[in-house]
């Protein structure tokens, strides 16, 4: 497969949640932009976030006290400054979104205030119990409407292109771009731009049980280790305490603000039991009440736990959480009068691509922000609605700075090759990699899962560089496609997961080893840099080339 379609645009985005909506929004009018998703504009994690936005709304709130839950749930890992900038940023993002359209619930002409897991206070806006997608259709109108803004869906990011790739080592490396898969037609474009952001995500189907969409694959940060940018803090996965446990409920999750509004986790026989576990209860931050679960199911044999809101008013439930409760009840399930059957589940990947907090990564050209970039605000676990709020705030400095850039540096796009599939054969047959990717998630779930030890590490490691190698080899001999490119990225995924838990010897926040029960005294985080930086040697071994293309 040879292609020489290229497609060139001031501003190149990958993905379109509301990290990637929010900045080619704030870009567009200082140039052209290109915004390519994998899916339709609609899917992706943002669309599936019930819960809200976490901001200071309310005079009895504070920035101090935002900042401070904040901190406490990073558990010692979190950058206070970049904390503080976050939070104090929240307000005016929010009033955006209020210009845009986003028909969040009042009350007495107020934000209606949930309070989540973690929070000292009442500060989460939301737009009843489907917060994300709602914002997510304004953006995408929005998006729509722009003149400047060009949408390719169904095309699936393979590869960054940068000039270290192609040009002689002395050149200053930098990212020009991606190669895209039109997966509709089959075909392979260039996207080259002076600035590409990557907000593609997370990669929650690196595990058997998620609460992410299919979408959700690590692209990006497969991407920007191939392209030899750092990667930090992956063993913090969070976990989401209450995924809905029923045999025809596909990851639908439960809203923390049930929780925030009076939920109570109970074992099958009607007891509570979190207190045993936090003073807090079930309002405890992700990471206890996940593992408390975790350790109340190994303890009973039980298939799950039970979240209760049945003792609150029926209408009040109805009209705070109309889409848990139609879900709910189609499945035979009438939450107002019983529990609903819960367990965790792979929720939120609080690592990821190295940025400082204009989202700049070290590769000149390239951003990243939203869940698939690393600033230091999560810390070792990631405080409830802090996701979006991430999203907006970074989306808003990146554009800063990248328009910015734009304006003061004159840029030539170099002449780059296009992809060339070489000898690369149409594969015959599919099932070795749907046999892998089905490995690699049970090989996640069952060790590197929400409790680890050494031995279930070192296991994990060596079947995943098993599994990446036989990736490898069928990536070389056939043509590229959807399910190809997300396997080898997830593959990827895995691999910084565990070397990341690997090099952790303590337990903090979302990581928790029984071979190291206890923190150490200077928190730390983990940085893994590529083990190799690309370049023109044709000397070195095919497989240390996984990034560039046939040419």
């Amino acid at each position: 497969m040879l292609t020489k379609i290229q497609r060139t645009s001031d501003f190149l985005v990958i993905g379109s949640g509301i990290a990637g909506l929010s900045y080619a929004l704030k870009v567009a009018s200082f140039g052209k932009v290109h915004l390519v998703t994998k899916a339709n504009l609609q899917e992706s994690a943002t669309s599936y976030a019930q819960g809200g936005i976490a901001s200071v709304f309310d005079t009895a709130d504070s920035f101090e006290e935002h900042s401070t839950d904040t901190l406490k749930a990073g558990d010692g890992l979190c950058d206070p400054a970049i904390v503080r900038l976050c939070v104090e940023e929240g307000p005016a993002r929010i009033e955006e979104l209020f210009t845009y359209g986003v028909p969040f619930t009042c009350q007495n002409s107020k934000p209606h205030l949930h309070k989540e897991g973690g929070h000292s206070k009442r500060r989460i806006l939301h737009v009843q119990d489907q917060t994300g997608r709602s914002v997510q259709n304004i953006l995408i109108q929005k998006v729509k409407e722009h003149p400047n803004i060009e949408v390719f869906e169904f095309h699936q990011a393979i590869d960054l292109i940068t000039t270290h790739k192609f040009l002689t080592p002395a050149v200053q490396d930098q990212c020009w771009g991606a190669y895209a898969l039109d997966t509709q037609n089959n075909q392979i474009f260039s996207f080259l731009s002076p600035s590409t952001v990557l907000a593609t995500g997370g990669s929650g189907k690196v595990y058997l049980y998620t609460t992410n969409p299919d979408i959700a694959t690590g692209d990006g940060i497969a991407m920007a280790y191939r392209a030899g940018v750092s990667i930090s803090n992956m063993e913090f996965f969070q976990f989401h305490p209450t995924c809905l446990y029923h045999p025809k409920a596909k990851s639908f999750l439960i809203s923390e603000a049930v929780r925030g509004e009076g939920g109570i986790l109970i074992r099958k026989d009607g007891t509570a039991f979190m207190k045993t576990y936090h003073p807090q209860a079930s309002l405890a931050t992700r990471d206890i009440v996940a593992r408390a679960i975790d350790h109340e199911l190994k303890k009973t044999g039980d298939d799950c736990v039970y979240l209760d809101i049945s003792h609150k008013n029926p209408q009040f439930i109805q009209e705070h959480f109309p889409t848990i409760y139609q879900k709910c009840l189609s499945l035979g399930i009438d939450i107002t009068r019983e529990p609903i059957p819960v367990v965790p589940a792979a929720h939120y990947q609080c690592g990821g691509v190295v940025t400082d907090k204009y989202g700049q990564t070290s590769l000149t050209g390239l951003y990243a922000i939203g869940e698939v970039a690393w600033t230091g605000l999560h810390g070792a676990n990631r405080l409830a609605s802090n996701s979006l709020l991430e999203g907006l705030v970074f989306a808003h400095l990146a554009a800063l700075h990248s328009t910015e850039h734009l304006r003061h540096t004159p840029f030539s796009i170099p002449d780059l090759p296009s992809w060339n599939s070489g000898h690369a054969e149409e594969a015959r047959e599919r099932i070795l990699i749907s046999h892998i990717w089905d490995e690699i998630r049970r090989c996640m779930w069952n060790y590197v899962g929400i409790v680890r030890s050494n031995q279930r590490l070192e296991k994990a490691s060596l079947r995943i560089q098993a599994l990446q190698e036989e990736i490898s080899s069928h990536y070389w001999n056939f043509t590229v496609e959807k399910d190809l490119i997300e396997v080898r990225n997830i593959a990827l995924v895995a691999h910084l997961i565990i070397a990341c838990a690997q090099k952790r010897k303590e337990s903090r926040g979302l990581h928790t080893s029984i071979d190291h029960p206890s923190k150490k005294g200077i928190p730390q985080n983990t940085l893994l840099i590529p083990p190799f930086t690309l370049k023109k040697n044709f000397g070195t071994p095919l497989q240390h080339f996984a990034s560039i293309p046939r040419i």
